[in-house]
């Protein structure tokens, strides 16, 4: 549970997002937290309420306001996904999410920089621990598991284990100085992400990493509906649950792509960066309430 002073800390940590998007002309929106369906995406498990879901992200809902004109947009949400329970995850967490039309994966890494320049100055008291002045580490995910890894990325694919070698072998070594850009995922990781035009087997997609934590994914959204249904339905064929089987499709949302030209669009975890800020170990020690806290 945070002290008197570290709710003051989270307060004024969340009044400095908002304000930095309001400063650079984003809109803040909300969206509906219970959804008739998710996004299908193998690795994330929703949790059921009542006919509905929690929302894992506002992702869908907010893609659909680009398409309904919206610019810029942002929001800080509440967000829900089942089983994800460790020393950085929880099953409720803060999310912050922001999109922008006419702008690609690139921008969203300088959104980034700006973003955590703004929080030193408006946050005194906290400490990133790393060093912000420097220049940001890009690295590609082929680098990265070239340098880190017993075999390239395409084996490790092949083999089917390149999540574990990611996170055992590339992850503790990434932002130990400086923040950094892993970018370009092989292509079947990134089912919402364009390809990229001139090396079309990997996606426009990053993932931003702080001492071996990884904070945010950001890509170019794929905006071609189409090939966004191809995508969902080879996600549905990875998934061995009732989502899999019976593989709805969120028709709204498909229509509405079709209106984008071209957006990109990031989730940060909010918590786990309020967690580096603090100095602390785990992320029961900055929320309000531990899982372990709350009356069972």
């Amino acid at each position: 549970m945070l002290d008197q002073e570290g709710l003051y800390m989270r307060a004024a940590f969340f009044r400095a997002i908002r304000l930095f998007f309001q400063e650079q002309g984003f809109l803040e929106v909300d969206t509906p937290i219970r959804q008739p369906l998710v996004l299908p995406e193998q690795n994330i498990v929703p949790i059921p309420s009542g006919t509905h879901f929690l929302q894992s992200s506002p992702e869908l809902y907010m893609k659909r306001l680009l398409a309904a004109g919206c610019n810029r947009i942002f929001q800080v949400s509440r967000c829900f996904r089942q089983g994800e329970r460790g020393r950085l995850h929880l099953e409720e967490f803060v999310m912050l999410e922001w999109y922008r039309l006419d702008a690609d994966y690139n921008d969203l890494m300088t959104d980034c920089e700006d973003l955590f320049d703004f929080l030193t100055t408006e946050m005194l008291d906290c400490i990133f621990p790393v060093h912000l002045g420097l220049g940001w580490e890009r690295l590609t995910v082929k680098e990265a598991f070239d340098n880190y890894c017993p075999i390239s990325a395409t084996e490790a694919l092949t083999k089917g284990n390149f999540d574990q070698l990611l996170v055992e072998q590339v992850e503790p070594r990434l932002g130990q100085i400086t923040p950094t850009f892993l970018c370009d995922y092989p292509l079947q990781l990134a089912s919402l992400a364009r390809p990229k035009i001139e090396q079309p087997e990997v996606a426009e997609r990053f993932e931003l990493y702080v001492s071996g934590i990884e904070l945010a994914n950001g890509f170019s959204e794929l905006t071609d509906a189409e090939m966004q249904r191809k995508r969902f339905e080879e996600e549905y064929t990875k998934m061995d649950d009732e989502r899999g089987r019976q593989g709805k499709m969120p028709e709204r949302f498909l229509e509405d792509l079709g209106q984008i030209d071209q957006a990109a669009g990031i989730a940060m975890g909010l918590d786990r960066l309020f967690m580096l800020l603090l100095g602390k170990e785990q992320l029961a020690e900055a929320v309000p309430f531990a899982p372990d806290e709350l009356d069972s």
